[in-house]
């Protein structure tokens, strides 16, 4: 066992603690320590556990003295082993302790998905990885894999993430997924099974809204669009915000299960079974608020630039363009032009609102687009008296 101190660093101690603490050094441990803290009385003190193989019951006890002489100990990059060992005896629920993460590279490699808070990359055969755009993400990746975890527990036929890792200066999901292949990819090298792909496409996504969720299991998407309506207040004319406003608090509240980014990219295909993958946006809601991305990603990002949806999807604009048509109407079972037309538009304001608030947010001298999204709500929302998809 030894103890190494680094100079304090913007009012942290990082104490490098390297071998084994066991009965044997454990009180020479915690002096070594004491003493490298007396030094430094007003830092936070880091306890860096990348070089610590094995710790006894006496170098918990250890860590529990420290902690009680200073409250914001934490400790950092703990081997698998290691968490294991203070997970199994309730520290982790005490203090903070952060596990040590692989260092993956996906230079290279094929990206097979992509979308607001990631980038999903196959790096072999066997292993697909989802790199959050977000340096701090691993809340959001803890998130993922719970609501993932729930949505399989429900019968959704979902990739589980089975280990953390860091990419560059960002962190990671792996998933094993054995030689599984996007719907993108699938649609591109048979063109002349898109009717099938889309038939698989279509019964998954009313699989997924049929499937009521325990109350508290997942997000309200309701409460997320009245965030990016609440948004535009000041940004779009009075008597607009007041419709759209109510028009969304109207649609009726519900259990059931919606995806949020359900597009070619985001489902696999694995030995005939069908896989979603990027379930960062599980949520529950009316389907209105599923069919609002959907348009996006197959229309409302491609309007102005139709190359933007190739980009962004992989497909053509008029691949793109018959997928979104067919799962309305395979999705909703008619073919009445009227009945679709009322969806589409329900769905389109919801993408445009998302749209124009995103716009403005990240790109607002992205006047072209701010003024399409505009054109298009102040079109749509004299014709649209409710929200409700299925109304």
């Amino acid at each position: 066992m030894s103890i190494t101190a680094e100079q304090e660093k913007n009012g942290v101690l990082t104490i490098l603690v390297e071998g084994r603490v066991d009965t044997g050094n454990a009180s020479e441990t915690e002096a070594q320590i004491r003493a490298e803290i007396e030094k430094a009385p007003k830092a936070s003190v880091v306890i860096d556990c990348e070089k610590l193989e094995y710790i006894s019951s006496a170098g918990l006890r250890v860590i529990l003295r420290l902690k009680k002489n200073r409250p914001e100990l934490k400790l950092i990059n703990a081997s698998s082993e290691i968490y294991e060992i203070f997970d199994m005896t309730g520290f982790t629920e005490m203090m903070t302790i952060e596990k040590a993460y692989k260092t993956v590279s996906v230079e290279g490699c094929e990206i097979i998905g992509e979308g607001s808070n990631g980038i999903v990359y196959r790096t072999d055969p066997e292993t697909i990885v989802k790199v959050y755009r977000d340096p701090d993400s691993l809340d959001d990746i803890l998130h993922e894999r719970e609501v993932a975890r729930k949505a399989l527990i429900l019968g959704i036929p979902t990739a589980i993430s089975y280990d953390v890792v860091r990419v560059g200066e960002s962190y990671a999901s792996r998933f094993e997924l054995i030689s599984a292949k996007s719907f993108t990819k699938l649609i591109n090298a048979n063109p002349d099974k898109i009717d099938t792909y889309i038939d698989m496409y279509v019964e998954l996504l009313k699989h997924i809204h049929s499937t009521v969720v325990p109350a508290g299991d997942l997000p309200d998407q309701k409460k997320v669009v009245l965030g990016w309506v609440e948004w535009l207040k000041g940004h779009i004319p009075d008597e607009q915000y007041e419709k759209i406003l109510a028009l969304v608090e109207a649609v009726p509240e519900t259990d059931h299960m919606i995806h949020g980014d359900y597009h070619t990219k985001n489902l696999m295909l694995q030995d005939d079974e069908v896989i979603m993958i990027d379930m960062d946006t599980l949520s529950t809601g009316d389907p209105v608020f599923e069919f609002g991305p959907i348009f996006l990603a197959y229309r409302g990002f491609g309007e102005l630039d139709h190359s933007a949806v190739t980009n962004f999807i992989g497909v053509s604009w008029e691949q793109a363009q018959y997928i979104w048509q067919e799962t309305l109407k395979r999705y909703l079972g008619t073919e009445d032009k009227e009945l679709l037309q009322k969806a589409e538009n329900k769905a389109k304001l919801i993408g445009y609102i998302r749209m124009l608030r995103r716009t403005m947010k990240r790109t607002p001298d992205n006047t072209e687009l701010i003024a399409h999204c505009r054109k298009n709500i102040d079109e749509l929302l004299p014709t649209i008296n409710t929200l409700t998809f299925l109304d």
